[in-house]
C-alpha cells in the first residue's frame, strides 16, 4: 500500500527537498521573491510547479546538517535576516536581481560627514558675523581726534594712549560708597599708558600722572576756540581734567614727539564690572599693604581679586613711598593679568562668560572714531603678550621732581621716542 499523497508516490519525488532527497534545488521565485529562479526549471503547463503539487524546498549550501543528514538552511542568515547588507538577503550579483533597485542602499558616511562639516561650519560664520556686528555696535565711539592740531609725523606700528578715569558716571551712591570713590565733580585721569604694538616686540609704556609737561596751544573740543600756549607747567592729569581726551592727547604729542594713533579709556565702574564678569582676576602680591583712601587691605601672595578689590588695588597711591610710580607698576601689572585671564579658553569657549564680558568692556569703553574691533583685539593681545613675557613694560624715565611733580630724563625719553617711532628694540629703561 502507497502511503504517499494523490500524484506523490516514492518513486516520483525525484529532487525533493528535505530529508533523504537526492539533490538540493532551490524554490522557484515564485514562492519565496528573494531567491531568484534558476534559469531552465520545468513548468507545468498549467502554472503548477514542477516536481509534483507540493512546492520545492530550497536548500542552503553551507547550512546546518543535523546527525541524520538534514540542512535546515537558516544559520546562513541567507532568508531572514543577518549575512546581507543591513538586513535582508542582498545578492552576490547586484546585476541580475531584478528587485535590486528596491534594496536599501549603503549609508554614505562621507556623504555625512561633509553635511555635518558644512553646518557645523554655517553655525561658526554665522555666529562670528553676529557677534561681531553686536560687539560693534556697543562701542562708544566718543573722541574726535581729528580736533588735535600740530600733529607729530605718525611712525611705524601703532600708538595706543589706555586711560583709566575716576569717571564716576551712572554710579549710585551706594556704588560709590562701595567702591571708595568719593563724589568730587568732573573726571580725571588714574592711570594713563601708551601700548606701542609693533614687529619688534610690544612696549607698555606708564605715564605717571604727577608727570610734568607744559600745555601747548589748542582748540577747545566743545568750544572750538583757539587757546595759545602760554609756556605754563602742570601735572599731567590736570590737561586731562581741563580739556579732556583731545587735550590729553596733544600734551603727550607736544611732550614727546610721539603720535597716538588710538585712544581707550575706561571709568571705575566699568572696571569692576569687567574684573566680576571673568570671574575675579588671579595676582600675586609681593608685599602687603593698606590704604583707608581706596579700600584696600592685601595680604602677600597669590590671591584671586574681585571687582572691588581690583579698583582698590590699582588706586592705591597713598601706601607706598614712592607713590604714584609704584602705583603704576601695580596698575600694569593687574592689567596684564586681566587681559591673560579674559583669554583664557575658560572664558573664550564658555559662551556664558564671554559675552557677559565682552559686553561689560565694550560698555564701560570710550574710544576714538576711527577705532575699529579688529584694532581693539590687537591692542588686547598685545598686552596678554606683554603679561607673557612676549613684550616690555616700563615707567617714562623719571630724572628728579619740582614742587611735586616728575621731570622726564629728557635725555632717555628722546631715544625711547626714536626707537619707537622706528618700531626698534626698545633700550631705555625706566624707572
Amino acid at each position: 500500500m502507497n502511503d504517499w499523497p494523490e500524484a506523490w508516490s516514492d518513486d516520483s519525488r525525484g529532487n525533493r527537498y528535505g530529508r533523504g532527497s537526492a539533490g538540493a534545488q532551490p524554490e522557484s521565485a515564485r514562492a519565496m521573491r528573494q531567491v531568484r529562479r534558476q534559469p531552465g526549471a520545468p513548468r507545468d503547463p498549467q502554472g503548477a510547479p514542477p516536481y509534483g503539487r507540493v512546492p520545492q524546498q530550497p536548500t542552503y549550501p553551507g547550512g546546518y546538517q543535523d546527525d541524520q543528514g538534514y540542512d535546515n538552511g537558516y544559520n546562513t542568515g541567507q532568508v531572514y535576516g543577518g549575512g546581507g547588507r543591513r538586513g535582508g538577503y542582498i545578492p552576490n550579483d547586484d546585476t541580475q536581481d531584478p528587485e535590486f533597485q528596491h534594496y536599501r542602499p549603503r549609508p554614505s558616511w562621507g556623504r555625512r560627514i561633509k553635511w555635518i562639516a558644512i553646518t557645523l561650519l554655517t553655525v561658526v560664520v554665522v555666529t562670528s558675523v553676529a557677534t561681531y556686528f553686536w560687539a560693534d555696535s556697543k562701542l562708544h565711539r566718543d573722541v574726535d581726534l581729528s580736533k588735535v592740531i600740530d600733529r607729530p609725523a605718525a611712525g611705524q606700528g601703532t600708538n595706543y594712549l589706555i586711560v583709566g578715569s575716576d569717571s564716576r558716571a551712572g554710579m549710585s551712591a551706594e556704588d560709590k560708597k562701595k567702591l571708595h570713590t568719593g563724589s568730587a565733580e568732573g573726571k580725571r585721569t588714574d592711570s594713563m599708558m601708551i601700548l606701542h604694538v609693533g614687529d619688534n616686540g610690544d612696549t607698555l609704556i606708564s605715564l605717571p600722572r604727577d608727570s610734568d609737561v607744559e600745555v601747548p596751544t589748542y582748540v577747545g573740543s566743545d568750544s572750538g576756540k583757539t587757546f595759545k600756549g602760554t609756556g605754563r607747567h602742570v601735572k599731567l592729569n590736570a590737561a586731562y581734567a581741563e580739556d579732556g581726551p583731545t587735550l590729553l592727547v596733544r600734551t603727550i604729542e607736544y611732550n614727546t614727539g610721539l603720535h597716538i594713533d588710538h585712544y581707550v579709556e575706561i571709568g571705575f565702574a566699568g572696571f569692576a564690572n569687567i574684573v566680576d564678569a571673568v570671574g575675579g582676576v588671579d595676582i600675586d602680591i609681593d608685599k602687603g599693604f593698606k590704604d583707608k583712601y581706596s579700600g584696600a587691605d592685601f595680604q602677600a601672595g597669590k590671591q584671586t581679586l574681585n571687582g572691588e578689590q581690583a579698583l582698590a588695588f590699582v588706586r592705591t597711591r597713598h601706601a607706598f613711598a614712592t607713590s604714584d610710580l609704584q602705583r603704576t607698576k601695580n596698575q600694569q601689572k593687574f592689567l596684564s593679568a586681566l587681559a591673560h585671564q579674559v583669554a583664557t579658553p575658560s572664558t573664550v569657549l564658555n559662551p556664558f562668560k564671554f559675552y557677559p564680558t565682552m559686553g561689560a568692556g565694550l560698555d564701560s569703553l570710550s574710544v576714538d572714531k576711527d577705532m575699529s574691533l579688529w584694532n581693539l583685539a590687537t591692542m588686547f593681545w598685545a598686552m596678554k603678550g606683554v603679561s607673557g613675557g612676549d613684550g616690555k613694560s616700563m615707567n617714562m624715565p623719571i630724572s628728579g621732581s619740582a614742587g611735586g611733580n616728575l621731570l622726564w630724563d629728557k635725555g632717555k625719553v628722546k631715544t625711547l621716542v626714536n626707537e619707537l617711532k622706528n618700531d626698534e628694540p626698545v633700550t631705555v629703561s625706566g624707572n
